[in-house]
Formats: C-alpha cells, structure tokens, sequence
C-alpha cells in the first residue's frame, strides 16, 4: 500500500516557476516507478513524466521537455517536478502517481494517485 500526498501547487504568472512535491507513506516506495499527470478543467488526464524506481530514468511529454525536470529522493520517499518557464496552458490540476508497469505514460497502469494539486499560471 502506498499513500501519496502532492503540494506545492500555487499561482504563478507566465515564465515563473514551481516546485511540486509528492510525499509517499509506505515501505515499497522504491518498488515503484512515479509519474506526474495533470488534468485541466474538460480535459483527460494527461501524461507529464515519469521516473524509474531508482531514479536512473526519466521522460517527460514533449510539452513540457525541457522546462519539467522529475527527481525522487528514495531516503525521503518523495518525488518533486520542477516546473520552470511555466505557460498558461501549464494550468491543470497537478497528480502524482504510482506504477509497476513499463507503460509509465497510460494513466490507466497506475495502482495509486495522490488527491492533486492545482497549479494555475496567469498571463
């Protein structure tokens, strides 16, 4: 079982940045590889990145590469996105979420979900 708890989510004006944050409870953190999903108002859930269990691994949705950087800290079992020269269409509801599964980009092979943060950029 493992419990996920996002923060860092704000408002920010366009260019800014943010730091987003997920906090893990459980002694099989490391078994899992994370990602991070958004979900604007009307829209699906989408991918943003993922990381590998040992955080030896990345990828990111071509939207976001190069301004998103992923990391996980094993010891602390937290998991932060870095979000710089943030858009307005960055604005979204902000998730974090758990998998065993390689397919790191469907939303559906993820076993547990954080309750989200809501990031908004202003323009």
């Amino acid at each position: 079982q493992v419990q996920l708890v996002e923060s860092g989510g704000g408002l920010v004006q366009a260019g800014g940045s943010l730091r987003l944050s997920c906090a893990a409870s459980g002694r099989t953190f490391r078994a899992y590889a994370m990602g991070w999903f958004r979900q604007a108002p009307g829209k699906e859930r989408e991918f943003v990145g993922h990381i590998s269990w040992s955080g030896g691994s990345t990828s990111y949705a071509d939207s976001v590469k190069g301004r998103f950087t992923i990391s996980r800290d094993n010891t602390k079992n937290t998991v932060s996105l870095q979000m710089n020269s943030l858009k307005p269409e960055d604005t979204a509801v902000y998730y974090c979420g758990a998998t065993r599964s390689s397919y790191y980009f469907n939303r559906y092979e993820y076993d547990y979900w954080g309750q989200g943060t809501q990031v908004t950029v202003s323009s």
